[in-house]
């Protein structure tokens, strides 16, 4: 079955008896609001996809990129997860603890040692690894890093030929700064339209890092890796920038919502990233009780056992925040006297 991810609703409604479209499903931090996509032409679908449509230069003016360094679209973050194990001789690769863990479970296949670096021990071990991936902000606790320490990080590591890869899938509606424009020599920057975009079936995203770094992931990859209606939807999605101000501000309000909803059932948010809560347990046994318990109410959630937390999503509207309201009173909490 591979590694867990948020989603699965058919799954949860065949195993809980309960209508697909009764449920709330809370458990990703994909946007509940998309780029609205226009109708793609019938020439889009009947041409290959050409390098030299455009996409390129709209995607490093909405990273900040300057010209100087690579840009790759690719299909999505995990195209690029995927194949960049696979552009260096086994080596020891850190890791964020806890983090997305298709970062680790990749490198591990193409024969690295994998190390989980907590952040508060990343310079402690630094010195020992050729690869630090970092997630910015962190998904799923939502930890940001200041730019000037990730920068660190690179230098470190850049300076005997290693590499600091940031995932920035959660970055656009963060407190955090991205490090997007900073990518080149030794850092390599992901970005995607899956989570802020609310297009995550697009299967769209880029990676930023030293020319050099990104013709050999393009080689690596093949031809046509990203399909031409995915490019020609990137580029109008990444050069709207009215609506990515307003999904933004529309994002944080959403998060701001969910807060107290949270806190009225003793659950605390925490992190930076405005397209989930993280919301620490007392125990696994005690995330495990109540993601059945909320299941049971038809609200799917994410949850994680080490350490122990649920992830709420962004509620979409007024009703359902309601709705997770109703189904947090009613789940049946393992010790009412604890709280997160």
């Amino acid at each position: 079955m591979g590694l867990a991810h948020g989603g699965g609703l058919n799954r949860a409604a065949r195993d809980h008896g309960i209508p697909v479209a009764r449920w709330l499903d809370l458990s990703t931090g994909i946007s509940p609001w998309s780029w609205p996509v226009p109708a793609v032409p019938e020439r889009v679908w009947q041409r290959l996809p050409e390098a030299d449509d455009g996409l390129v230069e709209i995607a490093r003016g909405w990273c900040g990129a300057p010209e100087t360094i690579g840009c790759l679209p690719v299909a999505g973050s995990q195209a690029a997860i995927q194949a960049l194990p696979t552009l260096r001789a086994p080596c020891r690769v850190g890791v964020p603890a806890p983090g997305y863990a298709e970062h680790g479970w990749w490198w591990a296949q193409h024969g690295h040692e994998v190390v989980p670096v907590p952040l508060d021990a990343v310079e402690a071990q630094l010195d020992a690894l050729d690869v630090l991936v970092w997630i910015h902000p962190n998904n799923p606790a939502g930890d940001a890093v200041p730019r000037e320490r990730l920068l660190a990080w690179r230098d470190a590591l850049a300076a005997r030929g290693g590499w600091l890869v940031v995932d920035e899938a959660f970055v656009d509606p963060s407190t955090a700064v991205p490090v997007a424009p900073d990518a080149g020599e030794g850092l390599v920057v992901l970005r995607s339209l899956g989570k802020f975009f609310g297009l995550a079936g697009l299967r769209a995203g880029v990676v930023l890092g030293e020319a050099a770094l990104c013709a050999r992931l393009e080689t690596a990859l093949g031809p046509w890796a990203l399909s031409h209606p995915a490019r020609w939807i990137m580029a109008r999605a990444l050069a709207d920038r009215d609506w990515q101000a307003a999904q933004r501000q529309r994002l944080r309000a959403a998060a701001e919502a969910l807060d107290p909803v949270l806190a009225r059932h003793g659950l605390a948010p925490q992190g930076a990233s405005a397209l989930m809560r993280y919301c620490p347990l007392p125990s696994a046994t005690a995330v495990d009780a109540l993601f059945d318990a909320l299941a049971r109410e038809a609200v799917l959630v994410r949850r994680f056992e080490a350490p122990p937390a649920l992830r709420f999503g962004l509620a979409p509207d007024e009703a359902a925040l309601e709705q997770l309201d109703r189904a947090l009173t009613r789940a049946v909490a393992p010790n009412p006297k604890e709280s997160c």
